[in-house]
């Protein structure tokens, strides 16, 4: 009952040891800037972290370590890679496709494979061209160029979000391939708009792909 009473006292703020501890203050901060984190839950989680020091603090430790030592992104494809393997995305990848579909972020590729309804290669730009945030060369645009030019690819299936950065995006990778005989296509029917690939279900996914229309080279 005490540890409970102790705990509501914290997450209400009316019990301030956890800020007097600099370090215990600098990991809430970095906890509550995780997407659907705030302070509230983030002080939950610290509390968690210090009551299992042993059972999950020590191995998440050491696992983020090994994370930060061992996984970065491939400067080709934008997929995450082992850097003592190689990317299997686009490296390693015994599989030999025609496709790559080009997504914002990795969350979008998870979904997409998640789904089951797309085999190919993937291409992860980044983000997407924004006045506030991304710049068109901060993208890998160019990467995909080589890749279209370097690999036996028929066909790129644009997969960004239908926002107006998402649009933005797919027209500048369209007019970046129009000199490339290869087919290019955009999701279209069952993608709303506003909305994001990675909250799309499985049934929506698939009828976005099914129906994608083709948007100029060669798409007929």
């Amino acid at each position: 009952m005490l540890r409970v009473d102790l705990v509501c006292l914290v997450l209400n703020g009316k019990l301030n040891f956890m800020q007097n501890i600099d370090e215990i203050e600098e990991l809430v901060k970095l906890i509550s800037k995780l997407p659907g984190l705030g302070p509230k839950s983030a002080k939950r989680i610290v509390l968690k972290l210090i009551n299992t020091r042993d059972e999950l603090m020590k191995p998440m430790a050491s696992t983020l370590a090994k994370v930060y030592k061992n996984v970065s992104r491939c400067n080709s494809c934008g997929a995450l890679k082992s850097n003592s393997i190689g990317c299997n995305n686009c490296e390693n990848n015994k599989n030999k496709f025609n496709k790559i579909c080009v997504v914002e972020n990795i969350a979008d590729q998870w979904s997409i494979e998640n789904s089951s309804i797309y085999r190919g290669y993937f291409h992860i730009l980044g983000g997407t061209i924004s006045s506030s945030s991304h710049r068109k060369e901060d993208l890998l645009i160019n990467s995909l160029v080589d890749r279209v030019k370097k690999e036996d690819i028929e066909e790129v299936i644009i997969a960004t979000s239908a926002t107006v950065e998402g649009q933005t995006t797919a027209y500048y990778i369209q007019d970046s391939l129009k000199e490339i005989d290869v087919k290019v296509s955009k999701l279209a029917q069952g993608l709303p708009v506003g909305g994001e690939i990675e909250s799309l279900d499985d049934g929506t996914l698939f009828s976005a792909f099914k129906n994608r229309n083709g948007i100029g080279n060669n798409s007929d």
